[in-house]
């Protein structure tokens, strides 16, 4: 077998050595445009689970690696004044270039040929080779040169940064957020050796022009940072090495393979230097592509088994690295937080690491986020503990003069059980159960104003007397019953509306039985779909009318508080998107237009709503398709409720078109929430794939959501928040009488439980090399 790399970074090496283990007469080749020794950079870092990989493929560039590291195990986050320090993360660093060094060293030994100062400008020169390798970087000439059949996808960041090293020692991996007269800049810096540190420096495109570094050569823009951050350096210097200031390009590639060619590393994918996993991905390549290499008969079939296999992890990887480099993009939104909670944001950004995480690995540091919570609780006029705090979930929160328990909530979720807009008993057993389970907030699923505002002949309504009586009881029952408040949400299904069932086909069109639709505009939601009317004065007017109703015979249910359903391609949200909205009257065209109507009905209902109860809105934050809503015109949304009155925004997203592409994830819409609470400044509740009460508090501690909604958790178990309560301890939360034994049972056998699953979690954690060299010897970083 012949084989080409071209490429001599750790992508390309590793896989050469790899490769020549498993076929020891191959004939590999290595082509690498730049001398043996150049090398641009400084260090490179790896988690403990990144080194176990390499131990297991190849034991001998292992050794030689670690035996080179500088280990730590606390990441140190500066902010304001302040420092706090966070242990048993496990990293390590190297020096790129003796990274390179020993992975050259290694090829040699096993027969590789390694060519350097060997440009490749065309693949056609390996004509007889069985695999071509590209592994050409960032900027890959191979990508570019097939860039119709690769397709990659280049997006190119916002913020700026600069790669530069020092010769300061750092004894944790090290966060430095820097106020300065020309906005904030960030420092994320390591040791990688002794004596030497990296130092990647980073700031938006607005404070990088106001410090003037667009003008600056290499040495000034180095002089400038170390005056910046020359309290923390002390004396130290800022080094060079080719640190020009740019943007990071996240890229993505449609296809990987072309032929017998195979992009691997930065040339294929890079991930945000945030989470500093460049070079850890460039190596998991080399050896996922070994693996497929072993496993499949052919190389045509190992490149494709390489392709599918590893491109699920490729994409788990961006993905926390786009969350992460979101949050550094818009730290300005949690500059005025307290410092613990701003430090408890970091830690948690990229959604890996969470609170229970967190509570094992550094529990005094947790301690002090939830003092911090509770003492903001204490602020708003609760009289809380703060010394022995509960968590951030059953801390209270009140809505004008509503006051929830806890934060939990039960989020609204369409039942389709209703019989021409009738609640029926499933209605006060699925309601009523739910408020026993121990929820601060409980919502309707979207109750329609109209027979003919109904998604499905399904959906409920409040429109006449019987309905308002039956709503009635479910709501005595749940006041009666449970400490929890009850939400109305009210809506309109627009051109989304003469549907079937959601196990029958969600929204596919009914084939008989349906009614007229009404939209914004007479767009059909499936090519197939029934055909909406637009709109016209009077229909506005009558709808209105009907929403106005609705929220009155609500108040006579004695509803705590009411919500109106603007997301998800309904009828108003239909009005807000520009992929629903074509008109060209006062209601279409600007954002500010398109809001006019929906603002309308919500602010006829606030006339009408008691001024003492909340009012909350439903958006959806992003339609997932291009040229739809954005998160910024969310945020311009939220304000425009927020002046009408609105109290709490409700962040959803998507839905409004059937070709939307969403990117789902565990708590994939609550960078929407965290975004619209901290630039819009309004209470903010997320949803969405939030399936644990760890997320619950992970969300609320670290200041992205003042509420939490969880769906599917809630459907399978009602007491989701009572079994909650008991794990961690909070003994406030409610349980009604008949129940008690129940609750004291399972709150005496959690503490139990939690004692024993923690200690079980300390005990399987194996120690990390930082903690193993600190047995043995001084980390190099304390030398």
């Amino acid at each position: 077998m012949k084989v080409a790399i071209i490429g001599g970074g750790p992508a390309g090496l590793y896989s050469a050595i790899l490769l020549k283990k498993q076929r020891p007469e191959a004939e590999i080749t290595v082509y690498e445009r730049n001398r043996s020794d150049d090398t641009f950079g400084f260090g490179v870092v790896f988690s403990d689970a990144t080194l176990d990989n390499f131990e297991k493929y190849d034991p001998e560039s292992y050794r030689r690696i670690t035996e080179e590291f500088a280990y730590w195990d606390d990441i140190a986050v500066h902010f304001r004044g302040t420092v706090h320090r966070v242990g048993g993360n496990g990293f390590c660093g190297c020096s790129r270039r003796k990274l390179l060094m020993i992975l050259q060293e290694r090829a040699r030994e096993l027969g590789v040929t390694l060519m350097f100062e060997n440009e490749v400008g065309d693949e056609t020169r390996f004509g007889d080779a069985d695999l071509i390798v590209v592994a050409d970087g960032i900027n890959s000439r191979f990508r570019e040169k097939h860039i119709r059949h690769f397709q990659p996808e280049v997006d190119l960041r916002s913020n700026m940064f600069a790669w530069m090293g020092s010769t300061r020692p750092l004894d944790a991996f090290t966060f430095i957020f820097q106020e300065t007269e020309w906005g904030p800049f960030i420092a994320h810096a390591y040791q990688y050796e002794t004596g030497r540190s990296t130092w990647i420096f980073e700031t938006d495109p607005e404070t990088f022009e106001r410090a003037g570094l667009a003008g600056l050569d290499e040495r000034q823009s180095a002089d400038r940072m170390a005056g910046i951050f020359s309290w923390f350096l002390q004396g130290h210097p800022i080094l060079t090495n080719r640190s020009m200031w740019r943007n990071f390009p996240m890229i993505r590639n449609r296809r990987w393979v072309k032929d017998n060619m195979v992009l691997l590393g930065d040339a294929k994918a890079s991930a945000h230097f945030s989470i500093g996993s460049g070079t850890k991905l460039a190596m998991e390549d080399a050896i996922a592509l070994a693996d497929a290499m072993h496993r499949a008969p052919t190389v045509a079939a190992a490149l494709q088994t390489y392709e599918q296999g590893r491109r699920e992890e490729v994409e788990k990887t961006q993905h926390a690295a786009d969350v992460s480099l979101v949050w550094f993009e818009h730290v300005d939104r949690f500059w005025d937080f307290d410092p613990v909670q701003f430090a408890f944001g970091v830690m948690t950004r990229a959604k890996a690491i969470t609170y229970d995480n967190l509570t094992l690995r550094a529990p005094d540091f947790v301690r002090e986020v939830d003092k911090a919570f509770a003492k903001e609780v204490r602020a708003r006029g609760f009289d809380v503990d703060v010394e022995k705090p509960s968590v951030p979930m059953f801390q209270p929160f009140r809505l004008r003069e509503m006051t929830l328990a806890n934060r939990a909530v039960v989020s609204p979720m369409c039942m389709y059980s209703a019989k021409d807009g009738m609640p029926q008993d499933f209605h006060l057993v699925h309601y009523g159960s739910r408020s026993l389970g121990g929820a601060g907030l409980i919502f309707t699923e979207m109750v329609c104003v109209g027979p003919d505002a109904r998604i499905t002949p399904g959906c409920a309504g409040l429109w006449n007397d019987e309905q308002q009586v039956t709503w009635r009881r479910i709501v005595d029952f749940v006041h009666a019953n449970s400490a929890a408040k009850i939400c109305l949400q009210l809506g309109h299904a627009g051109r989304k509306g003469a549907t079937k069932l959601m196990w029958d086909g969600m929204d596919r069109p009914l084939e008989e039985g349906g009614w007229d639709l009404i939209s914004a505009s007479p767009i059909p939601y499936f090519p197939d779909s029934r055909l909406p009317r637009e709109m016209d004065r009077a229909a506005m007017d009558a709808v209105k009318a009907e929403f106005v109703a609705a929220a009155e015979r609500g108040q006579a249910c004695g509803f705590d508080m009411l919500e109106l359903h603007c997301a998800h391609g309904y009828l108003l949200a239909s009005f807000i998107s520009p992929l629903t909205n074509t008109r060209t009257d006062a209601y279409g065209g600007s954002l500010a237009n398109r809001l006019r109507y929906p603002l309308e009905v919500f602010e006829a209902l606030r006339a009408v709503w008691p001024s003492h109860k909340p009012m909350s809105v439903r958006i959806s934050a992003t339609d997932w398709a291009d040229g739809g809503i954005s998160g910024d015109d969310a945020v311009a949304i939220a304000c425009a409720f927020a002046e009408a009155g609105v109290d709490l925004v409700d962040v959803s997203t998507g839905q409004t078109v059937h070709d939307s592409s969403p990117v789902y994830g565990r708590m994939f819409q609550t960078p929407f929430s965290d975004q619209v609470r901290n630039e819009a400044r309004v209470a903010t509740m997320c949803v969405g794939n939030i399936t644990t009460a760890d997320q619950v508090n992970t969300i609320l501690a670290a200041g992205r959501a003042d509420l939490v909604a969880l769906g599917r958790p809630h459907l399978i178990d009602p007491a989701f928040t009572l079994k909650a309560a008991a794990w961690y301890g909070a003994e406030g939360v409610f349980c009604p009488v008949q129940y008690l034994p129940g609750k004291d049972q399972i709150f005496r056998n959690s503490i139990r439980d939690r004692q024993d699953f923690e200690e079980l979690k300390i005990k399987a954690k194996p120690k990390t090399r930082a903690e193993l060299k600190a047995e043995g010897a001084k980390p190099l970083a304390a030398e």
